[in-house]
């Protein structure tokens, strides 16, 4: 008796083997407009080794085999550290050979940088998202550290700006490369840091540079195993920042205990913690007081990652449902043939078409601080670009879903993990309410907001109605903005930025198909034929 109950057929085969930047042409172009085409080249050979199988089997060894505590050593001490797997510390040894942690800060960092980090960082999403959240921090507190660190760390300058991943339990003089850390919100405020009780007295002297012996806790610490942290705790002055090191000068532990890691349903392959300061030894960064300033300066930096990194796994995720769509079959035709299909992931296309020439015009802005124009960009658009896009990451990717259907909801699939993996940063830095705040107190206080939104959004004025009725509207409301209004006004910035570089750089039936699906306020709208046909040609690579 025969007992072969089937055939196995119709199953598309995962997408992998793939380059992750010359398959995206609009991020390609992106690289190219805003500064840093001198670094094409490497950042085709990233994507090419990123989008391997072994790079992305790497990415799921990591998420799959999660952290490990260990609390005491084997003889019974403390011990406070934090075991992973191999093929974190693999894709920590790629992120850091790529500079993703420091670019920008070399002395002889090249104009474009800044852009060029952002096309490494979204490419490094699209393998796996925990291990980029110590790279952000790092990125984000170096410039921070670079003016404020401590006399007695001045040697950590070099190893924080060198390419080496450096895991070993060890003094940071001692170490070829260095990550930092944040520890900021307690169990009483969370985004309240001003209800901080850790409290924080001087060992000699008050004053930036000098020691303080910090008692209390955090709710979350992000990556424990750091060889610092930047935290916040209450001195005489008020709320203050400090620089914790792991290991003190003297290459004593200093007095952290961990207490526990955090049970997350995303980011798993990261260790996110709660310690306890027990005396702990800490230096003062800047002035008593001024611990909010010092820490917003690199949360700037943080928060835009936030959105480069939703981006890349939207990115991600449209990518492994157009490759299953261009092989299943379903009534006589490849998914990607069928009408409605088309249009969905046509839409979904063509809203990342939009989201990438955004966030790339937005890094160019941060490329050039001392431009006032481009500083009220980087200032206003940033947290309305972490709002936005953070948020439509997560229905974004249960679209995918659907296109994958139920294999696309099982574990087989990377699409549960990048589903997992979303709503972290809309939370973390700041979750949609402190973001909302952010722009409405940028746009009452920042110097020159009103006239660089002028000098961008009438550079396009008069070639799409639905554009210009949406800029009428949000000019009508900006008059005497309400707090009520915050999450309105940051989803209308957010999209008329976007508007504005679609218009200037997408071709112009796409900018005008992008214009009604995402700002006409009748509701969907159905996509031309050539339009479909241009997008889902540019976000598989090839151009029509």
């Amino acid at each position: 008796m025969r007992w072969q109950t089937h055939t196995v057929f119709n199953q598309p085969i995962p997408l992998n083997n793939s380059n992750l930047f010359l398959s995206d042409i609009s991020l390609t172009e992106a690289v190219a407009r805003e500064g840093a085409g001198w670094d094409a080249e490497l950042l085709a050979s990233i994507g090419q080794q990123l989008g391997s199988a072994e790079s992305l089997e790497l990415g799921r060894l990591a998420n799959a085999n999660p952290p490990e505590l260990l609390r005491y050593d084997s003889s019974g001490e403390r011990l406070d550290d934090v075991r992973f797997y191999p093929a974190w510390h693999l894709l920590m040894q790629g992120l850091c050979a790529n500079r993703v942690h420091n670019l920008p800060w070399q002395e002889d960092a090249r104009h474009g940088s800044f852009v060029a980090r952002a096309a490494r960082f979204v490419q490094h999403a699209q393998v796996e998202a925990g291990t980029l959240c110590p790279i952000t921090m790092t990125f984000g507190a170096i410039p921070l550290l670079q003016k404020h660190l401590p006399k007695e760390f001045q040697s950590w300058l070099k190893p924080l700006l060198s390419d080496r991943y450096d895991a070993h339990l060890s003094p940071g003089s001692q170490k070829r490369g260095l990550l930092i850390g944040m520890g900021m919100t307690e169990k009483q405020g969370g985004s309240d840091v001003l209800s901080n009780t850790t409290r924080a007295e001087p060992i000699e002297r008050r004053g930036p540079g000098e020691m303080y012996r910090l008692v209390g806790h955090k709710w979350f610490f992000s990556v424990p195993q750091s060889d610092a942290h930047l935290v916040l705790a209450q001195a005489k002055g008020g709320l203050s920042c400090f620089f914790l090191p792991r290991f003190l000068p003297d290459g004593q532990r200093n007095q952290v205990r961990f207490e526990r890691l955090k049970d997350k349903l995303g980011n798993r392959s990261n260790a996110s913690s709660e310690v306890e300061f027990c005396d702990a030894i800490a230096w003062l960064i800047g002035e008593e007081g001024e611990g909010v300033r010092s820490i917003l300066k690199m949360g700037g930096y943080t928060r835009f990652d936030c959105a480069l990194g939703s981006h890349g796994l939207m990115r991600r995720a449209l990518s492994v449902a157009l490759y299953h769509a261009h092989q299943r079959q379903a009534f006589g035709k490849n998914l990607i043939d069928l009408p409605l299909m088309r249009q969905v992931l046509g839409r979904m296309a063509l809203q990342l078409e939009g989201q990438t020439a955004f966030l790339f015009r937005l890094a160019r802005a941060w490329e050039s601080p001392g431009n006032p124009h481009e500083l009220a960009y980087s200032r206003l658009f940033t947290p309305a670009a972490k709002f936005s896009i953070c948020k439509s990451g997560i229905p974004f990717v249960a679209e995918a879903m659907e296109v994958l259907g139920g294999v696309g909801y099982c574990e087989d699939s990377e699409l549960p993990r990048i589903y997992r993996e979303m709503p972290v940063n809309s939370i973390w830095e700041g979750s949609g309410n402190i973001m909302s705040l952010d722009v409405l107190r940028v746009l009452a206080k920042q110097p020159g907001t009103m006239e660089m939104l002028h000098a961008e959004f009438d550079e396009v004025k008069g070639q799409n109605r639905h554009f210009d009725r949406s800029w009428r509207q949000l000019q009508q409301r900006l008059h005497k903005p309400q707090e009520e209004w915050g999450r309105d006004l940051t989803r209308l910035l957010a999209l008329l930025a976007t508007g504005a570089q679609v218009l200037q750089h997408l071709s112009p039936p796409s900018g005008e198909a992008w214009c009604r699906m995402m700002l006409d306020s009748r509701g969907e709208s159905v996509l031309p034929n050539q339009v479909l046909i241009d997008v889902l040609l540019r976000a598989t690579g090839r151009t029509g």
